[in-house]
């Protein structure tokens, strides 16, 4: 008997362990992770410096309400700006913080039309999900909420023919990630962004996923040589303790005034302050080269498979956010739990491609014999 309402399809095992880039479920056995619990626990399990900054921090205040100051939330949103124009809004996950880069959007210009892109996730509540392309899961909810519209992605034609002055803000992702990691082209993400200018609608990218190093960059963007209006972070900025954060231009700070939004635990003490340890150690150059080796490694050693597996149409990635697109869904469901069967923990995107997320702190030896299991398996071998 449960007593949960059955909004998941979860596996048998039961995680109840951690330690550095492996999992151990309820009967002992250990798990390689390549999911990093969907792209959040970039600096593994147990991280010591995590560990350190949670334990000072709770012997000293878990939670205020914000009707006060916080040189802890200025602290951290000084880092999350990274040198630029950006200002910093708080809450505890990502599809608040898409919520809070709508409403932002939609005040700021006085405009209401967002539209994005097909296959798109965004998130489950409301608005987030009237953002989210997907119509299997708009499913049972409708009506979704009014002058949210669709258009293909890496197409810049349909774009333009609906992009007008009604247009509040484009809202894409730079990884389609739950769409079966599908990376956007270079070129078309900058003539969305000029077209964005051109019509006065706001860029919103949505870095949930892709921000905090998971693509060998801070934040991706910075490898399209664009800055957006608004991005959305979470994920990753707590390793595993919830927090989200949405940032926008300062120009914009006049439209998020005084009981214009709010939460009451975003910018939670607790975990910003792990936020702050998981920057320090992230935002450096020598890590993130690190991951775009890593990851360079994993999409060369991976591509070897479009040519000497039948089961692989594509191989396509940036950094350690990585999909292998299988010749079909029975392949995929097949592979999943296969490699769960022999220690190696993956995750599915779409309807047919295999994600692998792991921990941007994997040793090159792991994610070797990762890499490894996952050849063995689709060469059949």
């Amino acid at each position: 008997m449960t007593h949960l309402f059955p909004n998941y399809k979860r596996e048998s095992i039961d995680l109840v362990k951690g330690f550095g880039n492996y999992v151990e479920d309820q009967t002992g056995k250990e798990y390689l992770d390549f999911t990093s619990g969907i792209g959040v626990n970039s600096l593994g399990h147990q991280h010591p410096k995590l560990i350190q900054a949670l334990e000072k921090q709770m012997h000293l205040i878990w939670h205020t309400s914000n009707l006060y100051s916080s040189k802890l939330q200025e602290d951290v949103a000084k880092k999350l700006a990274n040198n630029k124009n950006y200002l910093a809004f708080f809450c505890n996950s990502g599809t608040e913080a898409n919520e809070a880069a709508i409403k932002l959007a939609r005040k700021a210009t006085g405009r209401s039309k967002i539209i994005s892109f097909q296959q798109s996730f965004h998130g489950r509540t409301y608005g987030a999900l009237s953002a989210t392309g997907q119509e299997a899961l708009h499913e049972g909810f409708a009506p979704i909420l009014p002058d949210f519209q669709y258009v293909p992605y890496n197409e810049i034609e349909p774009l333009k023919e609906i992009v007008d002055q009604d247009t509040a803000a484009v809202m894409l992702e730079l990884i389609q990630g739950e769409g079966g990691v599908q990376p956007a082209d270079v070129s078309w993400v900058q003539q969305v962004a000029a077209l964005c200018k051109e019509q006065g609608a706001l860029l919103v990218v949505d870095e949930i996923q892709t921000g905090i190093g998971r693509t060998g960059n801070l934040y991706a963007y910075e490898g399209y040589g664009i800055e957006p209006d608004i991005f959305t972070l979470a994920k990753a900025l707590g390793n595993g303790f919830p927090v989200g954060a949405m940032l926008g231009k300062k120009e914009l700070k006049d439209a998020f005034g005084p009981g214009s939004h709010g939460t009451t635990f975003g910018g939670n003490k607790l975990a910003l302050r792990v936020a702050v340890a998981v920057l320090d150690i992230i935002n450096s150059p020598d890590f993130l080269n690190k991951v775009k080796q890593k990851g360079d490694y994993a999409l060369k050693s991976l591509g070897s498979l479009k040519d000497s597996s039948d089961k692989v149409v594509d191989v396509r990635g940036q950094g350690l956010m990585i999909g292998v697109q299988l010749k079909d869904q029975d392949t995929l469901n097949a592979t999943v739990a296969n490699l769960q069967k022999k220690g190696l923990l993956v995750l599915k995107a779409g309807n047919n491609t295999l994600r692998l997320l792991p921990p941007l702190t994997i040793e090159q030896d792991e994610l070797e014999k990762g890499i490894g299991m996952i050849k063995v398996e689709l060469l059949g071998k």
